[in-house]
């Protein structure tokens, strides 16, 4: 006969509790978020759709707290409202699933008119039966039910003194007694460690709101002494004179990953989970090392001054722990780091980084480290010089970073009037105002060329936006002898150096040779990028050429 195991105080006690009641609990610290949840996510349509499924007595699912004496971090407000003190030594119930709908109830029910555009400024439409949010305040028909007002049952009813019609009465009444009355399952999870609690926030996956590796992360690694979270956030603060604080969070966790002795992968990010707190601490300290020297040389050798510059964010959490291991890098070791740079965006060697890439990535730069390897790897594939004729033109491209990287480099001039651009608002990418077609889309329309030909990355310049409104739709041999009535060729000429196109490709466009000046602009970028990549074997005579321009600038 199998024995059944009695119950025990870690077993989860659910039970049915009143919403509005849950709500008065948050408020007066009975129940809190920790801090390793995530910030409120939802958007203005799923709390909608949550008051509706409250109003229609529809189930929105089970909340879980964790009853406990341990004193952890802890959110200090919810919804834009202040959480109060609870008094020490005294149990609390950490919300470990349900924040979003708990926020999104407290956010309601009990907003302080202030923003009339908040979130939480919402009412019900006694006519069409309808939750709505509002940037109204003081001013709604009486029909329209501000939910703030449910908080004081005298002042909600009170609302309803002027409305005489009886349907619309009634669905007040309802509306009342629904939010009073609704029930949700409350479990709660007593007597369990922080071990013990943490794989079980783990596994929560309910409202439709998916928790990354990163919240999982956090929970995981939480502990008095250290929260992952604190943790990137102080590194992103840090990161933030640098212009590099908008990485994704993932990025920080492979670095951490390699950093505590791991690799880049799923499972060494996993494996933080069961280190010792003292080897996680210093992991993230010579983490946070490696990350600030990878910034920096990517804004000075690379001319990255940002982080949306760079063509692929797991090339910064490599180059993290390159510089985390070798600090001072010798000169053939920065020459090394560079090469190795240009060559992985070259080949789009990140595009389909795998866990083998990831591991054999890292024993690649450990070895480099160490002095038994004076390469960080072959970097992938080169394409041809054709890429710069078929690939798009687009922000998120990482030929595209490239060509804009490679353009920084080189100081570009306006071609109208030589004005230097501004390459740091360039490599934001906020916009691509700066990004122009040296033969315009519109000329090339008439030509009958598609766009998908005309917008390469071959025939892109770096070009102030007043430049490019004169410039408009004309043909290049328009605009060109134009600038050089008024500048002189040579000064032309310099100002398309700057910006990667050579002298023969400008007799091309004189011509309005669009597939001339496309071949010989796109030869001559393979040309400077081979160059950066260090992969000189296969020189042309375009390389010749790009020599020579070098070493005469450099004279």
């Amino acid at each position: 006969m199998t024995m059944i195991p009695a119950p025990t105080a870690r077993d989860p006690k659910p039970t049915p509790e009143r919403i509005l009641q849950l709500a008065n609990r948050v408020l007066t610290g009975d129940i809190i978020l920790p801090e390793f949840q995530r910030p409120f996510v939802w958007k203005r349509k799923q709390i909608l759709e949550l008051m509706d499924s409250i109003y229609k007595n529809y189930p929105i699912g089970s909340l879980l707290v964790w009853e406990s004496k341990q004193d952890l971090a802890s959110k200090r407000s919810i919804a834009d409202l202040q959480v109060a003190d609870r008094s020490e030594g005294y149990p609390v119930n950490y919300l470990l699933d349900g924040q979003q709908r708990l926020s999104a109830i407290c956010g309601v029910i009990h907003w302080v008119p202030g923003d009339p555009r908040s979130v939480w400024n919402v009412y019900f439409d006694l006519k069409t039966n309808k939750f709505q949010h509002t940037d109204r305040v003081d001013d709604l028909p009486v029909h329209q039910i501000p939910l703030r007002r449910m908080a004081n049952a005298p002042d909600f009813y009170r609302r309803l003194t002027p409305i005489d019609d009886e349907a619309m009465r009634a669905r007040a009444d309802l509306l009342f007694t629904r939010f009073l009355e609704y029930q949700v399952p409350l479990v709660t999870l007593g007597d369990m460690s922080i071990e013990d609690v943490a794989p079980v926030f783990e596994r929560i996956n309910s409202t439709g709101t998916r928790l990354t590796i990163y919240d999982l992360m956090r929970a995981a690694t939480w502990s008095p002494e250290f929260d992952l979270g604190a943790t990137v956030e102080g590194i992103k603060s840090v990161l933030q004179a640098k212009k590099y604080h908008s990485l994704d969070d993932k990025t920080f966790l492979r670095t951490l990953g390699a950093a505590a002795g791991g690799d880049f992968s799923a499972q060494s990010i996993d494996a933080l989970r069961d280190l010792p707190l003292e080897k996680l601490t210093a992991a993230a300290e010579a983490m946070k090392a490696g990350t600030l020297r990878a910034a920096d040389f990517l804004a000075t050798e690379i001319t990255a001054p940002r982080a949306e510059a760079i063509p692929y964010s797991n090339q910064f959490a490599v180059l993290s722990e390159v510089f985390r291991l070798v600090p001072t890098p010798s000169t053939s070791q920065l020459a090394e780091v560079k090469r190795w740079f240009w060559k992985t965006t070259l080949s789009s060697y990140f595009s389909g980084w795998d866990s083998g890439q990831m591991t054999q990535d890292t024993r690649t730069v450990r070895e480099f480290a160490a002095g038994r390897s004076d390469s960080l790897g072959d970097g992938g594939i080169m394409p041809s010089n054709s890429l710069w004729k078929m690939k798009p033109f687009r922000t998120n491209s990482a030929a595209s970073k490239m060509l804009a990287l490679m353009l920084a480099e080189g100081m570009p001039l306006d071609l109208v009037n030589g004005q230097r651009i501004d390459v740091d608002k360039s490599l934001a990418w906020s916009n691509d105002k700066e990004y122009h077609h040296f033969f315009p889309q519109a000329f090339l329309a008439r030509k009958g060329i598609k766009a998908s030909q005309s917008n390469v990355v071959g025939n892109i310049v770096l070009l102030t936006s007043i430049s490019n409104i004169k410039i408009k739709d004309k043909a290049p041999s328009e605009y060109l002898a134009e600038i050089i009535a008024a500048s002189g060729r040579e000064a032309l000429v310099d100002r398309l150096q700057s910006n990667l196109v050579p002298e023969d490709a400008l007799d091309m466009a004189l011509r309005d040779d669009y597939e001339g000046f496309l071949t010989i602009r796109s030869e001559y970028l393979h040309a400077h990028v081979m160059n950066l990549t260090g992969s000189v074997d296969a020189r042309s005579s375009t390389h010749e050429l790009l020599d020579d321009s070098i070493d005469d600038s450099n004279d």
